[in-house]
Order: structure tokens, then sequence, then C-alpha cells
């Protein structure tokens, strides 16, 4: 598969920041303990419905798109939906106002993202859709538990979207996906719907997650005869800046190569590659022909990494 474009991508973030001093307040913390911790500082929490915010995410993409019914499919990861049926894509499409596509909400784990790019490539490579939303979203703070500090203090509200497309005919774009699940050990990070309560064993999913993404990383560089310093960024999910730290170490680059934006926004799941991605795509961090990594992992245990020349 060689001929998926990038052709626009946008996000979305709740009004309502909250800071640490909200958490440092009520577990009785230092002033910097959350932050040693996790790397984060303010993360958003949302008044509004989540199939809202993944509205608000792509709604600017469509404006500028000649005829709105070129998209063919939308396609929403999440784990925290309210309906069974209507999906959010299903809404989309309505307050989108396109006569015909397909839509379809996936639930892959708090990394899910790249799985749910990697359906939309794949209905494009076949010329199944012209043109696909993903959309990230969710709205964690309906999950929280907030006598659990362990990851209370973690997550956020939040929504990115990317529109993509078939390259030119006559171009050749690198994209490969590699995406892989071990459920064996899927009870050390789990979210219940019903009670509507996040549990996470914290020490397994770090070491799950320092391990299993540098290993599938080296795996899809090495099938793909490339090394890492042909890679201009790393886009993960935004868990835990040890996390990415250790990522980064064990990878032997740069922290800066593995993008962040933990610090301001949070853990948002599904939601935190998009908002990435849109921060870096809108600052023009990255140019055409660049290769970036899109790495998803978590809860499933799901493992995800997608290798995209822009």
């Amino acid at each position: 598969m060689n001929s998926i474009k990038v052709l626009a991508s946008d996000s979305y973030l709740p009004n309502n920041k909250i800071n640490n001093d909200y958490f440092n307040k009520k577990f009785k913390l230092d002033e910097n303990w959350i932050e040693k911790r996790t790397g984060i500082k303010t993360r958003f929490f949302a008044d509004e419905k989540i199939e809202l915010m993944a509205y608000n995410s792509c709604k600017n993409i469509v404006k500028n798109l000649e005829d709105v019914n070129e998209i063919d499919l939308i396609i929403v990861a999440t784990t925290s939906t309210n309906n069974l049926m209507p999906g959010i894509s299903h809404y989309i499409q309505k307050k989108l106002d396109i006569d015909e596509c397909i839509c379809l909400d996936i639930l892959a784990g708090c990394g899910g993202y790249p799985n749910a790019f990697d359906i939309a490539a794949k209905y494009i490579e076949l010329g199944e859709a012209r043109k696909a939303l993903v959309i990230g979203v969710e709205k964690l703070s309906d999950y929280i538990n907030d006598d659990d500090i362990n990851t209370s203090i973690l997550f956020g509200d939040g929504a990115g979207c990317i529109l993509i497309g078939k390259e030119d005919e006559n171009k050749d774009k690198l994209y490969k996906s590699k995406i892989r699940n071990i459920s064996k050990n899927s009870d050390i990070l789990t979210c219940d719907n019903i009670n509507k309560k996040i549990y996470m064993d914290g020490t397994a999913i770090y070491k799950f997650a320092v391990t299993e993404t540098v290993r599938i990383i080296k795996e899809i560089l090495e099938e793909n005869k490339l090394n890492i310093d042909d890679i201009k960024y790393i886009i993960p999910h935004q868990s835990n800046q040890r996390i990415l730290d250790s990522i980064s170490k064990r990878l032997n680059i740069p922290q800066e190569k593995v993008y962040t934006n933990l610090s301001n926004v949070g853990n948002t799941f599904c939601a935190s590659i998009p908002i990435a991605f849109s921060e870096i795509f809108n600052q023009n961090k990255i140019n055409k022909n660049d290769k970036i990594i899109l790495l998803g992992y978590g809860g499933g245990l799901n493992i995800s990494c997608i290798l995209l020349e822009i």
C-alpha cells in the first residue's frame, strides 16, 4: 500500500481546563508531585456530549472541501461512547449532511487510533472510499474514579481528526502498518462501561508499553529497510511522560523525536494521537516526504504502529 495522503487535520479541546491544583487539594499532594510522575500539568474536562466533541474536531476540515459527499467513510476510535447505536460516526454524518457513507465506531483500546487509521487506509487503497475522516474522541471525565489517584490524575477529554485520501496515481508514498493484540494480559487495563470506571495496573502497563512499542518500531523499520534516523517524528499515544522518555531512551534517539503534548492535554486515550498529529501538521513541523510513525498501545492489550510518508 503506497498511495495514502494526509489531506488535513484538526482537533478540539473543551473550555474547562483542569490544572494539577485541583488534584493536589483533593489528594493532599505536594505541588509538583503529579508533574514529576506523569509529566502532566493540565487536562480538559468537557461539559458537552462526546459526539459534539467529535464533530467539533472535523467541522473546519469539511468546510474546505468542495463537496462533502467525497467523504465515503467516517470511522471513530473511542472507549467512552454512550450510545451503542447510532454510533458517533453516524452523528457526524448527519451533522455534516453527507448523503451516504460508511460509518464505523471501533473499540480497540486506549491506543486504538492507528487501528482506525489503518482500516480507513485500506478502504481507500481498495477503492472503496475516496476520502475518509478518521476521528479519535474521548470523554474520560465520565469514567474517572474520583478516589483512585493512579488514574484520576491522568485522564482528560478531547478529540482529533485526520482526513485522508488517495495519493495521485503517479506518485508513490510509503504506507505500512503493524498491529497486534496480546489479550492474555488484558486485565491490567480495563474500562467498565456499565459502572464507568477505569482500572489500571500502572507497573504492568509500563513494562508492556516500553518493551512492546520498541519491539514493533524496530520490526517495522527493519521490514522496510529503514533506520530510526529516517523517521522525522514518532507520534505516540500520550500515556505518561515516563513511558515516552523510556521509549526514546531505548531507541537511542533525542526525546524531542518522540512528540508529546502530554503536559498540556493529559492522557486522552484514542484522541491523543490525532490531537498531537494536528499540532505537528498545522504548525508545519512535518514536510512533504517526511516519514513519521503513529504509535498506539494500551488496553486490549493492543499494540499498533503505522509508518507513514507525508
